[in-house]
């Protein structure tokens, strides 16, 4: 990973553009969804009522729409989880970005997590569900426990941050997550994910997607890196 190029078309495809801000108009959010079209992210990550707006507006792009369960607390009940997932998913949904039952991690009762997890990635049928550890609420065996819960449960992510619970991804968090579970399991890293050089050095640190709603910036930086980066070799071939 840490030698994949640095082009504003490769740093796009690791992006779910997040547009979960609750005061956000249907203005906003259209604007949100064409911005990612313009970039063509990886995905959006959607409120869940803006699903079917959201696969509307993308239809023949190739940005995938993801959206949230029990989302930001994860306090929810599984049966809720369930009913949201199957909503998501019969709304066009692909990806399923769930807060885990925070409480419950930090009572030790992991079990209790891994099978509120094990029943959303049942009711997803097979489409990618990302597993929010909230891990500014969390100590190192916290963090360490929540993600091996999450792989126990079937999730194909672990994730750091919902961005709302006033922490985000940091380095130290993601290499326990990544130390804990398999690598059949992939990382988020959401929250705080605000520049290029935070991505790149997240992305060395083996995060396979990123959470950000400053899609445009680190992109805009992105592209001007790679327009300097070609710029230099056509100089550097202009001198044999």
């Amino acid at each position: 990973m840490p030698d994949e190029p640095v082009t504003a078309a490769a740093i796009a495809r690791l992006i779910d553009h997040a547009i979960l801000k609750p005061e956000l108009t249907d203005a906003e959010v259209d604007a949100d969804l064409d911005l990612a079209a313009r970039w063509e992210v990886f995905s959006v990550c959607v409120r869940p009522s803006d699903v079917p707006r959201a696969v509307a507006r993308l239809a023949g792009t190739p940005v995938a729409v993801g959206t949230v369960i029990g989302f930001p607390h994860g306090t929810t009940s599984t049966a809720a989880k369930v009913a949201e997932s199957r909503q998501a998913i019969a709304d066009g949904a692909s990806e399923l970005d769930m807060v885990l039952h925070i409480g419950r991690l930090r009572s030790g009762d992991v079990q209790a997590v891994a099978d509120d997890v094990r029943a959303v990635v049942e009711a997803a049928d097979g489409r990618v569900v990302k597993v929010i550890l909230e891990t500014a609420y969390l100590d190192d065996d916290q963090v360490t426990a929540g993600a091996k819960a999450a792989e126990a449960g079937g999730a194909s992510f672990v994730k750091t941050s919902t961005g709302f619970g006033g922490g985000g991804a940091t380095l130290h968090h993601l290499a326990l997550m990544r130390d804990a579970v398999s690598p059949a399991v992939r990382l988020k890293a959401s929250g705080g994910v605000r520049g290029l050089e935070t991505l790149l050095e997240m992305r060395a640190a083996g995060v396979d997607r990123f959470g950000t709603s400053a899609t445009e910036t680190i992109l805009t930086d992105a592209q001007r890196l790679e327009s300097g980066a070609a710029a230099s070799g056509a100089e550097d071939a202009s001198s044999y």
